[in-house]
């Protein structure tokens, strides 16, 4: 009878303070986490410093209580998974010597989780999803095109060269003073609008990089245009209507860049039958039916992780963990925390690709 394989898995990359439990039959056995909205609402964004003292302050407990909700003694891990970036330096040194302490005191194997990869994986925990597979890999840092071809293996087709799609979801809802974080004010504003299409004329705005054969994105213009209308309305200014027409946008914006990877994909990978989208984006749910339809239509089976499974998560590091332990591929104590990690190191040096 083979063992069971358990994982600890530790998240600190961001603004979430996070600790998950799995095992090798795909069960999660805890997901605890801690959103920190409240600390950083006031500055309408993550601040680095206050976000790593909360993670600081809280982790301890959190693990304590994964623990407690699996039934488990740190004696009945496997192994210790913890993100090692990309992230904001602070918080990802937290979760690491975190974790690295753990499976020093109890002699459990290390892994340093590259957080992107974490997100990558987690469809296949979810639903059991075979490599090859392409990747659009959407979040408030990061916006990717990737083909999956194994653990570890990335091949990047397009990235952001500017601003992330989350990044211009939360700028453009602080200019609407829509509330943090922007992304679920912004459907729910956007599901008021009456008429959608009406909206799109009254408040017309760019889509950056559409029809060039480079499949990498640009939101800055958006955020941009989204500025401009803010300023030029004032008071007067029908958010409703705005925040319809940017969600349009961007659903238009990222299904335009995808069926081209789709193509691409289909073409070099003809075993590959997946689309995955990933990230706290994929929680969007135009967004989500919006690439469901173009997998379909390009005749790819779609997934995309459960809503609480999108954001930062425990879950997905102890599952990329999973991944790595059945491989053999652990860490030394002394891998260091890296606040930039391409999946694709081909990919080139990019401000948000990670």
């Amino acid at each position: 009878m083979t063992e069971e394989i358990i994982i600890l898995g530790i998240e600190t990359s961001c603004d979430e303070t996070a600790a998950g439990i799995v095992n090798s039959k795909g069960e999660i056995l805890a997901n605890r986490l801690l959103t920190q909205v409240d600390e950083h609402k006031m500055y309408g964004g993550v601040v680095p410093e206050i976000a790593a003292r909360a993670h600081l302050d809280y982790l301890d407990k959190l693990i304590e209580k994964a623990m407690v909700d699996a039934g488990l003694n740190f004696s009945d891990l496997s192994a210790v998974a913890a993100t090692c970036g990309p992230g904001l330096i602070g918080g990802v040194m937290v979760g690491m010597m975190s974790g690295k302490a753990i499976a020093a005191s109890q002699n459990l194997p290390f892994i340093g989780i590259n957080h992107l990869e974490a997100h990558a994986l987690t469809p296949r925990l979810t639903d059991s999803l075979e490599f090859p597979f392409l990747l659009l890999l959407i979040s408030g840092m990061n916006t990717q095109l990737l083909v999956v071809e194994g653990v570890g293996s990335y091949k990047c087709l397009g990235k952001t060269i500017d601003d992330a799609i989350g990044e211009c979801f939360d700028k453009s809802g602080r200019l609407m003073d829509l509330g943090y974080p922007a992304g679920p004010y912004i459907q729910k504003t956007a599901e008021q609008c009456a008429d959608p299409a009406a909206a799109r004329a009254k408040y017309p705005l760019p889509t950056p990089m559409k029809g060039r054969k480079e499949l990498d994105f640009s939101f800055s213009g958006l955020k941009t245009a989204v500025r401009n209308h803010v300023q030029k309305e004032g008071d007067d200014l029908d958010k409703a209507a705005l925040c319809s027409s940017l969600q349009q946008t961007m659903v238009d914006i990222v299904c335009e860049r995808t069926e081209k990877a789709m193509k691409i994909f289909k073409r070099e990978y003809p075993a590959g039958t997946g689309f995955v989208i990933s990230g706290g984006v994929a929680a969007n749910r135009p967004i989500r039916e919006g690439l469901s339809i173009l997998a379909k239509q390009n005749a790819l089976d779609f997934f995309a992780p459960p809503l609480n499974l999108c954001g930062d998560n425990g879950v997905m590091i102890a599952w990329a963990g999973m991944e790595r332990y059945k491989l053999g591929q652990y860490d030394t104590l002394d891998i260091p925390a890296r606040p930039r990690w391409p999946l694709d190191p081909n990919e080139g040096r990019v401000a948000t690709s990670g």
